[in-house]
């Protein structure tokens, strides 16, 4: 990071704590059932989303484009509940509340590339959902395995190095009074407000991220869904209408699940009780994770197909091995 640590050709010393303090919620009883709860909910997600991308592997079916962007977004949810869970447990149910400084924004990076990462997934299934139902008898040339995994490639690269600066940034405060983060993990708005230095680029950065990493998408995928509601209105009856928009009820679902708390949060920033942050971002970062399995396998047809057939399949060669065994 030597290169936002220098200006003008001249190195500048900064005052970097040993640690950082996470202090969690702020005066409730018996939160730690609160992570209790957390922690079983990062346990249905790390099942769901094995179960998804096994199937998915599995099933040769399943090697469309579409199925492409629902990999990415189970190994997405996958890497990053085990990047921030497991932490958040071993912060506040063994009471380790302290993490090094080196740690802590390694442990922002990974956290903020997940958190934004699910946005980017929605856009890639959002676009599969708009091509598949206004141009359905182009859809095999204009989605294609080749450009799916560019898009998904460019996402990872375009997260990754938007949270290196972010990381980056940091490296540049210096903190001379209190290290106690009142957040659940190593919260980068919660962060640079400690600093005892000049952080106006930080909250011109903490303005732009929201923006970029979340209004962005999400403003695509509103007009994306326009759009398909306006040409469904024009071109198709109520009853086609309906089946088609109903290919998109596990997308929608997914959208709102994660935008909503999510936006509350970045929107609201300081005027948002600690505590409520804390509500927000939580929910925002477990919850669809866990919800983003189960709503795929109950809403899309060809995943319940796909486990119909592979129980199947497993079924039969179970009975044929016992008929090996007796004969």
């Amino acid at each position: 990071m030597s290169l936002f640590n220098s200006a003008l050709g001249k190195n500048i010393t900064f005052v970097h704590p040993s640690y950082f303090i996470i202090s969690g919620f702020i005066g409730i009883p018996n939160i730690k059932y609160y992570y209790v709860f957390l922690f079983f909910v990062y346990i249905i997600a790390v099942l769901g989303n094995t179960i998804v991308m096994a199937v998915i592997y599995l099933d040769h079916n399943l090697r469309t484009p579409k199925y492409v962007a629902v990999f990415n977004l189970a190994f997405e949810d996958l890497f990053g509940s085990s990047a921030l869970v497991p932490k958040v447990i071993d912060i506040f149910l063994f009471n380790h509340p302290s993490i090094p400084y080196s740690d802590c924004l390694t442990f922002l990076f990974f956290c903020y590339i997940c958190l934004s990462m699910q946005s980017f997934n929605l856009v890639a299934l959002a676009y599969d959902r708009l091509v598949a139902i206004i141009f359905p008898l182009h859809y095999h040339t204009k989605v294609t395995h080749r450009l799916m995994l560019y898009l998904i490639a460019s996402f990872w690269a375009f997260v990754i190095i938007a949270n290196l600066i972010t990381v980056g940034l940091i490296t540049r405060l210096s903190f001379c009074e209190t290290v106690v983060i009142n957040s659940y993990f190593c919260d980068y708005g919660q962060i640079y407000r400690l600093a005892c230095n000049d952080n106006f680029p930080n909250y011109v950065l903490s303005c732009l991220y929201p923006v970029l990493m979340f209004w962005l998408p999400l403003v695509f995928i509103l007009l994306s869904y326009l759009y398909i509601g306006f040409t469904l209105a024009k071109v198709a009856t109520i009853k086609e209408g309906l089946r088609a928009f109903k290919t998109c009820i596990g997308h929608l679902l997914l959208v709102t699940i994660y935008f909503i708390p999510l936006l509350i949060t970045f929107t609201l920033m300081e005027k948002l009780h600690p505590n409520a942050r804390i509500i927000n971002l939580s929910l925002t970062s477990f919850i669809p994770p866990m919800l983003n399995p189960i709503i795929y396998v109950l809403q899309t047809q060809e995943i319940k197909e796909s486990v119909k057939r592979l129980l199947k399949i497993s079924g039969k060669s179970k009975v044929t091995i016992k008929k090996e065994i007796i004969m």
